[in-house]
């Protein structure tokens, strides 16, 4: 059999499109992995030397993507099934092909744009493609329609249209992250978490993106994890990848941006992919103590971060945090007036988010905003005690509860020693930041890093 599915092999880069189809529609099925024969397709992967080559099968796929929409589906199926495999690790972390990847996801009607999103978490899991996305830089034409801003005329292929007329002029180099979170907030949503049940679903209005790009949130997750990453989410910016003239008029504090606050919003998401993994990336952001401030301070405050001092609107992220926490409990007035006015005064059918593992790093994430004391001050200010004491009450996960408990004894002790960090409190019961990719989430214990 492993001989018969070998000599399918070359009829990959046929010049017949069918005989492409026919080829890889019988040997995709042996990519997952488990798969009998998988090692058929990375047995020729060349991992030395300071220029590592390509195996001619997976040079094969990575065009194949490319390809007409069948053959394409199952070219960057077979990628995703085997890139849970370190060997493909240097292979996908090709510039050429990841720019292809972001251009492909940030163009607007690339019709598998969210099988592209799911193979760049899985790519962007491992430490040398994730290196490479953070330096990458593609190009982008600007357009004169509201709907697609830009162009990346990178993303050029049979599935990924181009506008009519095609832009001129020279392309501007774009960071590539800036566009995959720009991607990342204009995709087509499903309505948020219901706070009151039987509320109607709300309309996609407006929404011009083929794919939903749910699994661009684990990419971000991945990118948190290394600390230029990190430090990428507390540049502030532009709010779009390509500023018209209009926008950087006059005083520019005032259009900035940080990267992380677009992500916010999505804490609620209704989607349980997208919303776990900005909840990792927020929390591996926390990890961060010089950017506890700015994730603190309200959205009508401007505040900077160092070393570029440049000032944009704080995140106020603490009721976004609290709200999946909290439930219908009723406070006493007094009780009610300690919290933010998004907790005050919730409907009877207000419920927690169901799933325990982001209720677990929703608390992690308050555990590592506590290892500052402007972080414990700000939490014990806007009533964080009351909404976890409230959830204790009824939390059924042992993790969750114990993390609750380590959470209430740094919110109730009094403080000691004027000191500005208190790792040592908090150190081993939050884990560390977090990766992300299309399979199972796992702790990394070298980093302390979320990866899923």
């Amino acid at each position: 059999m492993q001989a018969q599915l070998k000599q399918l092999l070359p009829f990959l880069h046929d010049r017949n499109p069918q005989v492409r189809q026919v080829a890889l529609d019988n040997l995709v099925g042996y990519t997952p992995k488990g798969s009998p024969y998988r090692d058929l397709f990375l047995e020729d992967v060349n991992t030395g030397g300071l220029q590592p080559k390509d195996s001619s099968v997976v040079r094969d796929l990575k065009l194949l993507c490319r390809d007409q929409m069948a053959i394409a589906h199952d070219a960057f199926k077979a990628l995703i099934n085997l890139s849970d495999s370190s060997l493909l690790a240097s292979s996908l972390a090709d510039p050429l092909f990841l720019g292809f990847l972001v251009s492909y996801i940030a163009n607007p009607p690339s019709v598998l744009a969210d099988l592209a999103s799911m193979l760049l978490s899985n790519v962007t899991a491992f430490p040398l493609p994730a290196n490479n996305l953070l330096s990458l830089e593609i190009p982008l034409f600007l357009l004169a329609s509201s709907s697609i801003p830009y162009y990346p005329p990178s993303s050029r292929c049979t599935t990924s249209p181009y506008p009519e007329p095609y832009p001129e002029g020279a392309p501007t180099r774009v960071r590539a992250l800036r566009v995959l979170v720009d991607a990342f907030v204009s995709a087509p949503e499903f309505p948020p978490l219901t706070v009151v049940e039987g509320r109607p679903p709300k309309p996609d209005a407006g929404r011009h993106r083929k794919g939903e790009l749910h699994f661009l949130a684990n990419v971000f997750a991945n990118m948190s994890v290394i600390s230029a990453g990190r430090s990428f989410f507390f540049t502030p910016t532009f709010p779009t990848p390509l500023p018209s003239p209009q926008t950087v008029t006059g005083d520019s504090t005032c259009v900035l941006e940080y990267p992380l606050s677009k992500l916010v919003p999505f804490i609620e998401h209704s989607d349980t992919m997208r919303r776990g993994g900005v909840i990792s990336t927020i929390k591996n952001c926390a990890f961060y103590t010089a950017g506890h401030k700015v994730m603190l301070a309200s959205d009508s405050e401007l505040v900077s971060m160092p070393p570029d001092g440049l000032a944009a609107p704080g995140l106020g992220i603490l009721p976004s945090l609290l709200l999946p926490l909290a439930g219908s409990e009723e406070f006493d007035l007094d009780e009610t007036d300690m919290l933010p006015p998004a907790l005050q005064f919730l409907p009877s059918t207000k419920v927690r988010d169901p799933d325990p593992i982001i209720r677990l790093a929703l608390l992690e994430t308050l555990l590592l905003l506590c290892t500052t004391r402007h972080g414990r001050a700000c939490l014990r200010e806007n009533g964080v005690y009351l909404i976890v004491r409230a959830l204790h009450l009824v939390e059924q996960d042992e993790r969750v509860s114990e993390h609750i408990v380590r959470l209430v004894n740094l919110l109730q002790r009094e403080e000691e020693t004027e000191t500005e960090v208190d790792w040592e409190d908090v150190e081993g019961n939050a884990s560390g930041p977090t990766k992300k990719s299309a399979t199972v989430p796992q702790i990394d214990e070298d980093d302390g890093i979320i990866k899923i």
